[in-house]
This record gives structure tokens, sequence and C-alpha cells, in this order.
């Protein structure tokens, strides 16, 4: 679709495919779904669990090109942070709202109210500012846009550009990079968070409250970083500083692991690292986009952004299951995390600089 239609067209394209699905979701679930615990009944909701995993990657990257084709690298700085507070705000509203929300409508009906909600997204998308002024772009490491703002144009190229693209230019191997290596610790962090958990708390109740108090911290904390401190950060300390906080939490995090399993550091490490990763992290890693050519920003972006981040989910799961089979504890394992995160950190760095050599030239339009 990218190869065929502006963004101004492609991207409600997708969101108009997305409710479609969720309309045929609704019509199964009322349909497959109406006893639950069915064999049908427990089918449609793998079905649906698989999609939203992907929808959930998919929809977010889409944003995301879009926003780092709307704003150069020093405005991205500047902007990112706050922007993620919708996201943030989405997320604690959106669990609000769906607990209250479920009683009342069903939870099936749940389904049209994402819809409707979609949709009122497509149309922040055709009211968005447009740029329409002539301007030279700044280099980039796959090569130079052109000279004149074609946002009002398909993007053309090959429909295969997001995986070649990366795997032939080395700052988007190093973005890929990036993504699977916080993926892989991500995974190890979960497992070893469900075995410390599942050990303190006996009962399903008690460990849904201290998971929900978690849960809760993190967004919290989430907040307050990107509201006041994620934009000064990046333009006070620079992209490498915002970037590499994560994984030096991380080093730090794994290697307390490492000494000793308790519920109090697993809670305090999973707080830091995930409001870190939404704070911090993820703006960062979104203005390293901006340098890019726009092909790239949705080409090369979702596949990074999808297929990269589930397999480096993927290789993380196999792994620490692998690990546990061999008969290795969790404090050992947690110490293998280490290394891995070490590696994670001189990769932000290197992007960091990498996108500050990119980054140089005249402004983008």
């Amino acid at each position: 679709v990218v190869v065929k239609f502006p963004p101004r067209k492609f991207i409600p394209y997708a969101y108009h495919a997305i409710v479609a699905s969720l309309l045929i979701f609704y019509v199964a679930f009322l349909k497959f779904g109406a006893v639950e615990g069915s064999a049908s009944d427990i089918w449609m909701g793998r079905a649906f669990y698989i999609w939203s995993s992907v929808f959930n990657l998919f929809v977010t990257s889409l944003f995301w090109g879009f926003m780092a084709d709307a704003w150069r690298s020093d405005q991205a700085k500047r902007l990112f942070g706050f922007i993620g507070v919708g996201g943030t705000l989405g997320s604690v509203t959106g669990s609000a709202a769906t607990a209250e929300l479920a009683a009342r409508l069903g939870t099936a009906n749940l389904l049209l109210v994402s819809g409707a909600l979609l949709e009122i997204a497509v149309l922040a998308v055709a009211w968005f500012p447009r740029y329409e002024r002539a301007s030279k772009a700044a280099p980039t490491e796959t090569g130079t846009a052109g000279t004149s703002d074609t946002r009002g144009t398909a993007l053309g190229g090959s429909v295969w550009a997001g995986f070649t693209h990366t795997v032939r230019h080395p700052y988007l191997v190093g973005i890929a990079l990036f993504i699977a290596l916080f993926t892989f610790g991500s995974s190890f962090l979960y497992f070893e968070q469900s075995a410390i958990v599942g050990a303190a708390y006996a009962d399903r109740t008690s460990r849904t409250v201290v998971l929900a108090k978690i849960e809760f911290a993190v967004q919290a904390l989430t907040v307050l970083v990107q509201m006041f401190f994620t934009g000064r950060l990046i333009r006070w300390f620079g992209l490498a500083t915002a970037l590499a906080i994560v994984p030096i939490l991380s080093i730090v995090g794994f290697g307390a692991l490492g000494v000793t399993s308790t519920f109090a550091a697993i809670a305090a490490f999973v707080i830091a690292r995930r409001a870190g990763n939404f704070a911090l992290t993820n703006p960062a890693m979104e203005v390293l986009f901006t340098v890019v050519p726009r092909e790239d920003k949705y080409k090369a972006k979702s596949f990074i952004e999808t297929f990269v981040y589930r397999a480096g989910d993927q290789a993380g799961a196999w792994t620490f299951a692998g690990l546990v089979a061999l008969g290795l504890t969790l404090t050992s394992i947690a110490w293998l995390a280490v290394p891995v995160s070490v590696i994670w950190l001189l990769t932000s760095v290197w992007l960091a600089r990498r996108h500050a050599a990119l980054a140089k030239g005249p402004a983008r339009p």
C-alpha cells in the first residue's frame, strides 16, 4: 500500500482495514464465542490474541512513522517525549474505561468502541497540518532525499524495501539490533518476574493485585518523566544519554537479580526499566528515524518494529527456556543478561553518534 499511495491516504486505509477486521471479530465472537469456555470460544480468543499482538506493534509503528515524517530531528527531540504522553494517558484511561464498560456493554461490544476510536484517529491524520514548502532534505544513511516536499505523492519503490534496505545499510541494521537486544532482555525480565512473583504470592488474586500496583507505578512514573524531563534531557544531554539510560539500568538491574532474586529487586527493576523505556527509550528511538529517507520511515521502520521486534522477543523466550532446561537458576540467567545489556548500551551510543552525523545538513521540510 505504501508503494502506491501517499501517507495521507495509506494511513487511513490501514486504519480502515484494522476497523474492518475488528468488525469481523465482533461478528465472529457473537456467533462462535457465545458459550464461554467452548472450543470455538477458546480458538477465537487465541486468534484475537495473535491479531492484537501484531496490531499493537503495527499501529504504533505507523503512527511514529508519520511523526518522524512530519518533524525535523531537532523538533522531534523537543516534542516526541510530550507526544508520548498521549499514549501513556490513553493506556491508563483505556484500561479504566474497559473495566467500567465491560460489565455494561459486554466484552464483544468493546470492539465497536475500539473501532470508533480508531476512526477518530483517522480524522486526526486528515486534520494534521500539511507541509507544502519546498526545501532540501538532510543527507541520510541510505541516500539523499529529494529536493522538494513530496508528501502528496506515493513513496513508490519495492514492496520488499523494508527488508532489503534494513539489511543493506549500517544505520538501519543498528536500529534493528537495538530493538532485538531490547526485546531479548525484556523477555528475560518477563520470565524472571513471573517466577519471582509466582513464588512470593501463591494465589492468583494476590498476584493480580501486586502486578496491578506495579503497572500503576510504571504508568505514573512514565507520565511524570514524559511531561517534565524527556524533552529537556534529550536537548540538554543529547540523544546518546536518552538511549543509554535504560541499558545502564538493565546492566545494574540484571546484576542485582544475579545477586538476589527477591520481590523487592524485581519490582524496582521492572518499574524503572519499563518507565524508562516508555518515557525515554521509545521517544529517543523514534528520533533516530527522522534522518532516514521517507520510504524507510514507513517500510524499514515497520519491518524493524514488527518482524525484528517479535523475532527478538521469541529468541529471548526460547533462550530462557533452554537455559532453564539446562538447569540454570534465575540468578545465573540474570548474570547472562548483563553482557547482552552491555552490547545494547554500546549499540545505543553508536546510533546516537551516527544520527548526529546524519542530522547535520540543510533543514528538512
